[in-house]
């Protein structure tokens, strides 16, 4: 079975990209829509760039934390959950050389990043894809949902993981800014 999710920008699909910025690195080709497929979906044609990913394991978690995430969050495509965020990040060289414990220890002890984003759970709901053992252009996708009211929650979240120690590994991030239909 087909686990392979695709992000295609183009000129259709059920998100309209309101926002498209490179935070570190070059961007990705401005778009004016965007497309999520799901395995099994056949992709847009016309699309200007794929990006694709794969749902996996939880790396980083311990069985603790991976119990408090799932009693407080919440699937996608809620209702209300009109807006989205896509986030593809590579990390550099550096983050890949390091053991996985040490990568936890960075993730985690130091930044904090699982703590961070449980204080904005259920408001925001996310999803990760890897995509680095796909031999893609960024090493993971992150997909975000939520309503209006709490777009201003979402940038106290985003700003709080690129402030942490985490983001220093991180050589390309584009971030867009979406809202459905």
């Amino acid at each position: 079975m087909d686990r392979i999710f695709g992000f295609a920008g183009g000129d259709s699909g059920s998100w309209k990209v309101d926002s498209l910025r490179a935070v570190r690195g070059e961007p990705l080709t401005p778009v004016a829509r965007l497309s999520v497929v799901e395995p099994g979906m056949a992709y847009p044609a016309g699309a200007r760039w794929l990006l694709r990913g794969v749902m996996s394991n939880e790396r980083y978690v311990t069985h603790e934390e991976r119990s408090g995430l799932r009693a407080v969050q919440e699937g996608l495509g809620r209702p209300a959950s009109v807006s989205g965020a896509m986030i593809p990040i590579r990390k550099n060289p550096a983050w890949w050389e390091l053991a996985q414990d040490e990568r936890r220890a960075i993730m985690e002890e130091q930044s904090k990043h699982i703590r961070t984003g449980l204080r904005y759970l259920p408001a925001i709901s996310r999803r990760l894809y890897h995509s680095r053992d796909l031999g893609e252009t960024f090493d993971f996708i992150t997909w975000f949902e939520f309503a209006p009211a709490d777009a201003e929650a979402f940038e106290e979240l985003v700003a709080a993981l690129r402030a942490s120690e985490e983001w220093r590994y991180v050589e390309r991030e584009t971030d867009f800014r979406m809202s459905l239909g």
